[in-house]
């Protein structure tokens, strides 16, 4: 679908210059731009670009000199990466799921499915579920018994969710996602060496050869709206109470949450996080890639964890963590910089030795 290069600055909340009944098919990299696409030049350094590409008209940082450059039309916008999603959310067809229901989905006579539904080819959806209005199911999604899912969703490619969930409006699922599958929970029937070395962080005592006995997940997963699941994430269900994940939080892909965890609204979940169960995660959180959180601890509001951080007890409100364990960013900084010069200082120490152990002969 085309869009003027007028409307395209109307839905930025921006101003345009120059031809702005241009019709815009799409977008692309200033060297790589047609005729009927807008560059994305929100940067001085991708200026150069403009002169290989073909395009009309761009998206510029402020300042400048779009005629000179050779456009017929600009855009400029005060903060780049925002006007991002704005341009993206009006291109975006979205997934091309033809209105209705395929012929080939399973819907159980109890299920009750919105106005304007998008349900596509083999489909499953179960006893007592509920599906608000305008929803997009890609093929080959499951969607069990009693789960009751908000207006709006855009459910994508072999999601699986379980039963009893409660899911907001808004919702998006990536390929593959998994909500409300069982939690990790197992027990032996006399202590364990595992309880053990977590009690003595060590030692695993006399603890006997015992197998694993399962306990089963009786509680559900909530989540609110605005939320988005990444591909190939799983979200475990609890073991009596619910997870719960807040309002307008977003995980990426290959995300797993343990049984019970809950996650507060508005935060930031990167690829390969790992939380284990029963933990709390407040507001505004930030996690980036690889994070691990042990379980049964306290994430305070506003924390931003830095990549492959590993979270093993409490962490205040507003904290930056960085390394293994977290600690402190700064702090593990400047831990850096001295494991960096430890050889430096062992050959220092060495050469102190060798001068402290062969003293010079007085005359």
């Amino acid at each position: 679908m085309a869009h003027t290069v007028k409307q395209i600055a109307a839905a930025l909340g921006a101003e345009a210059f120059g031809a702005v009944d241009l019709l815009i098919e799409g977008a692309a990299e200033p060297a790589m731009a047609g005729p009927t696409q807008i560059a994305l030049a929100m940067d001085p350094k991708y200026g150069e670009g403009l002169a290989k590409g073909h395009a009309r008209a761009a998206i510029l940082w402020a300042g400048a000199d779009w005629q000179e450059l050779g456009l017929d039309a600009a855009i400029f916008v005060p903060r780049p990466r925002y006007a991002m999603s704005g341009l993206t959310t009006l291109l975006d067809a979205g997934p091309d799921i033809a209105t209705g229901i395929h012929p080939s989905a399973i819907i159980d006579p109890s299920a009750h499915i919105g106005a304007n539904a998008a349900i596509g080819p083999l489909v499953v959806i179960g006893r007592d579920v509920t599906i608000g209005d305008n929803a997009r199911i890609a093929a080959h999604t499951v969607i069990s018994e009693a789960t009751v899912i908000g207006d709006d969703a855009m459910i994508l490619q072999g999601v699986k969710i379980g039963a009893r969930v409660q899911i907001g409006d808004r919702f998006i699922a990536q390929p593959g996602a998994v909500i409300g599958s069982d939690g990790f929970s197992f027990v032996t029937p006399e202590k364990s060496g595992v309880e053990n070395v977590r009690e003595t962080l060590g030692d695993q005592k006399d603890a006997k050869a015992q197998s694993w006995t399962r306990i089963h997940s009786l509680g559900t997963v909530e989540i609110a709206n605005d939320v988005e699941i990444g591909a190939n994430t799983a979200i475990d269900r609890g073991t009596i109470r619910a997870t719960k994940i807040g309002r307008g939080t977003k995980l990426d892909n290959l995300v797993h949450i343990g049984h019970n965890i809950q996650i507060g609204e508005d935060c930031l979940i990167c690829g390969q996080v790992g939380m284990a169960g029963s933990s709390t995660i407040g507001n505004r959180v930030v996690m980036a890639g690889q994070c691990g959180v042990n379980d049964n601890i306290f994430v305070g509001d506003d924390v931003i964890a830095g990549g492959a951080t590993k979270i093993f007890t409490n962490a205040p409100a507003g904290r930056v963590l960085l390394g293994y364990p977290a600690m402190k960013m700064e702090t593990h900084v400047e831990a850096y910089k001295g494991l960096r010069r430890l050889s430096r200082l062992f050959r220092d120490v060495a050469d102190l030795k060798k001068a402290v152990s062969k003293p010079e002969q007085n005359d």
